[in-house]
Parts: structure tokens; C-alpha cells; sequence
């Protein structure tokens, strides 16, 4: 992709069925020249697929579902899921986004109720550790530094 601050020309990651994606798209399409645009609009003249017209595409779309989503809501969407899924470190998240702020990243970490729930009720369900002291010491000696 070409970065939208330098400008240069940067890997970035994808899943597997993201590529296999391409690879029809490339089918139906043909293979760019090497320092062209991957992506090309569909309707209308060939050209490059711009903000613009992918924004149409949301549009499209949105009227077609009766929805009203943004390019933003989509990385929203796959930001929160990689946070909060378990699988991805912040810092991968991070790079995966290209934030400059690990700050920035963390504000997609969110905490559900569900999940909170669940650890409360695992801790409170968790049997109490039974401690045991020394032999040879007072019992109200160790009530009365430990409150047993």
C-alpha cells in the first residue's frame, strides 16, 4: 500500500482468504503493471480506485441495506476485534492500524460486561486457599497478626 503520510510503498498484513480474494479479483481483471494501482473501479472507465469512488461503493451499498456505515466504521470495526479478541498483542494491533501512538491503539481495548461477569464469578467460585502455619505457634498470636 502506499502510506498515506510518506507516501512510500509499505507491506501490509492479510489473511489468507484476503489473498485468495486478490487472486480472483486479479483473475477477472488482469495483473496491474508493477508501478500501477492494484485496485480499479468496476463501473465506469478503467481507473484507479480512489477514496472517492470506494466511498461510492459504501453508498451503494448502504442504500442497498438500508444501512449507513464508513470506510472508518469498517477499520473501527476489524480495530475493536483484534484488540479485544485475545489473538493479537496492542502492539501488533498497532502496527496492523500503522498508529504512531500506542495510545491511540488502546482506546480500542474495551472491556465487556459479560466477560467481566464471568472472571467475578470464576474468582468467587475459586475455593479459598486453607492456610496453614508452623507448628509451635499461639493460634491467638497468629488470629491477631493474620485476622484468621
Amino acid at each position: 500500500m502506499i502510506s498515506k503520510g510518506t507516501r512510500d510503498r509499505q507491506v501490509v498484513p492479510a489473511s489468507p482468504q484476503a489473498f485468495l480474494r486478490l487472486a480472483s479479483y486479479l483473475d477477472e481483471i488482469g495483473t496491474p503493471p508493477a508501478d500501477g494501482p492494484l485496485w480499479r473501479t468496476r463501473r465506469g472507465p478503467d481507473r484507479p480506485m480512489s477514496y472517492w469512488a470506494m466511498r461510492r461503493v459504501i453508498q451503494r451499498a448502504n442504500e442497498t441495506l438500508g444501512t449507513n456505515w464508513t470506510l472508518h466504521d469498517l477499520r473501527h470495526t476489524a480495530a475493536s476485534r483484534m484488540a479485544n479478541g485475545g489473538k493479537l498483542t496492542l502492539p501488533e494491533v498497532q502496527a496492523v492500524l500503522r498508529h504512531a501512538n500506542i495510545q491511540t491503539t488502546s482506546r480500542y481495548l474495551t472491556v465487556r460486561i459479560e466477560e467481566i461477569f464471568d472472571k467475578l464469578t470464576e474468582h468467587y467460585n475459586t475455593p479459598r486457599v486453607e492456610r496453614s502455619y508452623p507448628s509451635g505457634y499461639n493460634a491467638d498470636d497468629i488470629a491477631a497478626v493474620f485476622g484468621a
